[in-house]
Order: structure tokens, then C-alpha cells, then sequence
């Protein structure tokens, strides 16, 4: 007899199914994972509260129907073989409550992506705190482009594919291996689905305070992760976190460290680290025989760091150095990571998804680097649950060096943070003033958006991090920035 969740499963062959519907598919995981499955040959439908664009358009595009609102009727219109539950979908859904009081088969986005693609790929999992996206993104593109027809799907959308999916007939499966829960029902991480044989892990940090109680909590859920891994894989791990390193310990295969600090105690380094408008330009060291000199044409250290994680990934799957840096060099990078928006009246409106103070600072210093004689103006929206917080008051006073100026939106209440525990906004600015930064926030974002469009200068690059749409910020500012200068 089942349990109160209904007829859950953790596994299903995929011949068994033809007919698939997905609950929460205007989400950019699941939906993406529609379009997947369509391409698969599978039947698909969806639901969701609201659909807008650009997944509303891209599920047209894939001729997957996307059904409004919630409800029990979808299932009748849908007659799926399989449902699978959003994480975002909560017990109470009136359409995942009768799927539970149907009986209907159903399981969760990652344990059906596990089940039903990587259980017969050679799975190759980026996880970590910082640099998934990128990486996956970089890891799938370098085996596109060696030939292997790998299937990939990431978190954001791939400028070399103009998507986040791909299904290929070659053996590999690259995935962004997600640490955040999985359904109502099992929250356990979704990486803990994904079947790795090859991994990179790039960076452990505390992140998702909504969901982990403290850094010893987070840390569990990667020491379970790198478990996974057989005997006859590889783990990549970041040496510029020990805590990382240390978590490596308990996996079963191969363990192999990389770090972008030249001459570092690591297997991959590089040397003589170059950054230009075209990129980054370094030689690669593994274990202390210089491979060769690639091409990054993204700047930051830490996209040195990701780069040498791929080479060091893509060196266990067999390819050559010469094929690596092929796909290294052209690779485009993905939307929202230092994505040039626009320039206008020689105001250049950079956009990135940055919102943990790490990212926040290697952000910068990637912008400074890329554009050393103009003026940095950091714009800043800390949205996310963790990043709203007072967990990272220092740390994010001390995250923008390299900014001449730095302007913060303040977070509006959220119910799951506690007064007590909210970030401290004016402190932060406060804090930047005494490093010399011209710093200032914003409760809203119409004053935002006139205050930077009124006093940014010819020269000026403008860096807006968030992880959300805040507030359409960019698009307000370039419309103000366009009148400002005449320009259609």
C-alpha cells in the first residue's frame, strides 16, 4: 500500500510511458525538461498558475500545450501515463492532490530525468555553490564541439545553442547538478537523482538558507552527493576550497583537483593568466607539464577556475587537449553571465546573475578586469532567501572592490525571513563609503532606474547582478537611458 503521497515512483523504463504530463512547466527547469522530453518522442502536456513569456513562446515553439490554471480537469484533457511534480508545487495543488487521489503514476522532475535519460549515459554532474550554470554550459559545449554528441541539460540559456537542452546520440549526459530540494515530497537534493560517473564540483558555501539549517547542514548533502560516484569515475574538485577537498575524500573514484591560482598545489593550474577585450588567454599545467595555451573568451579568474575544471573533466572522458581548447575558444557563454545588454550614448549595461557575495566579488573583479579605464558602477538586487539575509552582512560589505560606485536595492519583506534576520542595507552602504566607494540604496525600483539614468556618464560600464527579473530594472533603464540620449 502506498504512502499518503500517492502512487510515487523512483524509477520507470522508458518504453513504458508514451504519454507525459508536467505540473509547474512555465518554470525554466521544468519546462525546459518538456521540450526534452517532446524532442525524446515522448507525448507531452503541462500546467502551470501563469505562463508568460519566453517559456510560454518556447513551449509553443515546441508544440507542448500549456494548460491554465491548476486544476483536476487538466488531467483530464492531459490522460498522462506519468506526472511529473515541480518542486515549486506544494501538497495542497489542486491538481497534485488529484493526482494523489487518482493514483495516477507520478514522480519528481529529477528522479524522471535520472530514470528516464542518465541511467543509461555516462552522467557528468556539475554541482557546487557557484558556477553551475557556466560550467555545465562549457562542459556540454566542449563535447559538442570534439564531436561527441552529447545530451545536455542546464540552467540557463547556452548562447552557442539559444537553449538549455540538447539531445544527442552520443553517450554523455551533461547536467547542473541542483542542490535544492526536490518535491514536496523527498527533500533531498535533486543532484542526489543524477546518477554522476563524472563530477565537478566547483565551490561549497553556505547558500539556500531556506532550506539548510547552517554550513554543516549544506556540507551533508555534497558528502552524500560525491558517494555517488562508482569506483571507475572521477571526481573534479576546486582546491580553493578546502572544505570542498575535504568532502571529496568519501568518494569512491578518482579524485582530481584544479585551482585558478598559478603555481597552487593542484593537478590543473594555469600560467601566465592574460585578460583582454577578447578574454582570457592562459597555458594549462597538469601536474606540472604544461598542456598547451587556450583562449577563454570570458574574463574573471573564476572563469580561469571553470575552465581548468572542464579541461580537467573533459581530460577523464578522453579527449584530446587540442579538442578541448577548440571548444574552450568558442565557447559563447550563456545569457545573464557578464551578458553585454546594450551600450547606449557610450553607457555599457552589462547583466549577471550574481547574488551570493562571491559571486558578487568575482563578478567585479571579472568587469574590471575586462574594462580596466572605465568607470564600474555595481547595481545590486539581493532577492534570493539567503542573499536577503544578515548571514552575509560582512561579507557582502566587503564584496565590491574594484566598483567606483555601488547601488543596492533593499529587499522587501519576505515571509520566511525574520525582521531579525534581515540584511542590513544602509549598514552595507555605509560600510562600502568607508572603502572609498560612492555607494547608496533604493527601496524601489522606478527611483532606481532614474537615479542611474540620470547619473551614469558617457564611459560608464553598468554591472546589474541579480537572480531574478528585478523588477525588469534593464529594460526600464535602457528605455530611460535611449530618451536620455536620443537614441531609438
Amino acid at each position: 500500500m502506498a504512502d499518503d503521497n500517492g502512487n510515487v515512483l523512483e524509477t520507470i523504463t522508458p518504453g513504458a510511458v508514451r504519454r507525459i504530463h508536467l505540473v509547474g512547466v512555465a518554470g525554466t527547469g521544468m519546462g525546459s525538461f518538456a521540450g526534452m522530453l517532446k524532442a525524446a518522442g515522448y507525448d507531452v502536456t503541462g500546467s502551470d498558475e501563469n505562463v508568460y513569456p519566453p517559456m510560454s513562446d518556447m513551449l509553443r515553439a515546441w508544440g507542448i500545450q500549456a494548460l491554465t490554471p491548476y486544476s483536476p480537469d487538466n488531467l483530464d484533457k492531459a490522460k498522462p501515463d506519468l506526472v511529473i511534480i515541480g518542486n515549486v508545487i506544494r501538497r495542497v495543488n489542486p491538481e497534485a492532490t488529484a493526482v494523489r487521489e487518482r493514483r495516477v503514476p507520478q514522480m519528481s522532475f529529477p528522479a524522471a530525468l535520472g530514470s528516464l535519460f542518465l541511467d543509461r549515459a555516462h552522467s557528468v554532474v556539475v554541482a557546487g555553490t557557484h558556477g553551475k550554470t557556466t560550467t555545465s554550459s562549457m562542459m556540454a559545449h566542449v563535447l559538442v564541439a570534439a564531436g561527441k554528441e552529447p545530451s545536455f541539460l542546464v540552467g540557463g540559456v547556452t548562447q552557442n545553442y539559444s537553449g538549455n537542452y540538447r539531445v544527442g546520440k552520443g553517450p554523455h549526459f551533461v547536467v547542473e547538478g541542483d542542490e535544492y530540494d526536490t518535491a514536496y515530497w523527498d527533500k533531498g537534493s535533486k543532484f542526489l537523482h543524477y546518477r554522476p560517473k563524472t563530477a565537478i564540483l566547483t565551490s561549497v558555501e553556505f547558500d539556500h538558507a531556506d532550506i539548510f539549517r547552517d554550513l554543516p547542514h549544506y556540507e551533508a548533502t555534497f558528502d552524500k552527493f560525491v558517494r555517488l560516484i562508482p569506483k571507475d569515475g572521477r571526481l573534479v574538485v576546486c582546491a580553493a576550497y578546502p572544505n570542498a577537498v575535504k568532502l571529496a575524500q568519501a568518494c569512491p573514484g578518482q579524485v582530481v583537483t584544479y585551482v585558478a591560482k598559478e603555481g597552487a598545489p593542484a593537478d590543473f593550474t594555469p600560467r601566465n593568466v592574460r585578460f583582454g577585450p577578447e578574454g582570457a588567454r592562459f597555458e594549462v599545467v597538469e601536474r606540472g607539464t604544461v598542456l598547451g595555451s587556450v583562449l577563454l573568451p570570458l574574463s574573471g579568474m573564476h572563469n580561469v577556475e571553470n575552465a581548468l575544471s572542464v579541461i580537467a573533466a573533459a581530460r577523464g572522458l578522453g579527449l584530446s587537449f587540442e579538442e578541448i581548447a577548440q571548444g574552450l575558444a568558442s565557447f559563447q557563454g550563456v545569457k545573464r553571465r557578464q551578458e553585454v545588454r546594450a551600450e547606449v550614448g557610450g553607457i555599457l549595461v552589462v547583466d549577471d546573475f550574481a547574488h551570493h557575495p562571491t559571486a558578487v566579488r568575482e563578478t567585479i573583479a571579472a568587469i574590471r578586469h575586462r574594462y580596466p579605464e572605465r568607470r564600474l558602477w555595481a547595481i545590486f538586487e539581493p532577492r534570493s532567501n539567503t542573499s536577503r539575509r544578515n548571514i552575509h552582512q560582512e561579507d557582502y560589505a566587503h564584496a565590491f572592490t574594484g566598483a567606483n560606485r555601488a547601488s543596492l536595492k533593499v529587499p522587501e519583506r519576505h515571509d520566511k525571513v525574520p525582521v531579525d534576520e534581515e540584511l542590513n542595507v544602509p549598514r552595507v552602504t555605509e560600510a562600502l563609503k568607508s572603502q572609498g566607494i560612492d555607494a547608496d540604496s533604493a527601496t524601489d525600483v522606478p527611483s532606481l532606474v532614474e537615479r542611474v539614468a540620470r547619473e551614469s556618464k558617457p564611459g560608464d560600464v553598468l554591472l546589474v547582478m541579480s537572480n531574478g527579473a528585478f523588477g525588469g530594472f534593464i529594460d526600464k533603464l535602457l528605455v530611460a537611458l535611449r530618451a536620455r540620449f536620443g537614441e531609438k
